[in-house]
């Protein structure tokens, strides 16, 4: 086994794209994925997981139906399963998503804004 850390900020400077996640390790069946993001992401829920946002750098907030919530750097949020959520970053944001390996970033919608799965750095 080779024993090397992982540097956040080496990979989020390897890619530039938005709302396309890139994983950077497993650990079991749950995976830890780099995403950049600004403007409006698509309403959509993952029907059979929760999901984790965490705020690396910038502000993220997630919309839901009902209400939102403001994440600042150094903040996370879980999303249960099935809740329809929309996030928003007025200007760019670097967020860690967590969830299992599989998961489409737009959950049970296919639009433009769905991103290649599985896709590491």
């Amino acid at each position: 086994m080779k024993y090397t850390s992982i540097n956040l900020q080496e990979k989020l400077a390897k890619f530039t794209d938005l709302w396309s996640p890139k994983v950077i390790a497993e650990m079991n069946d749950y995976q830890f994925k780099l995403v950049k993001v600004q403007g409006d992401f698509v309403w959509h829920k993952h029907e059979d997981t929760d999901e984790v946002f965490m705020v690396l750098e910038g502000h993220l907030t997630i919309e839901f139906r009902n209400g939102e919530v403001k994440l600042n750097q150094g903040e996370m949020f879980v999303i249960p399963r099935n809740v329809e959520h929309k996030p928003y970053a007025e200007s760019e944001c670097k967020i860690m998503l967590v969830e299992p390996k599989g998961v489409v970033n737009t959950g049970d919608k296919t639009t433009q804004q769905t991103a290649e799965n599985d896709v590491w750095i």
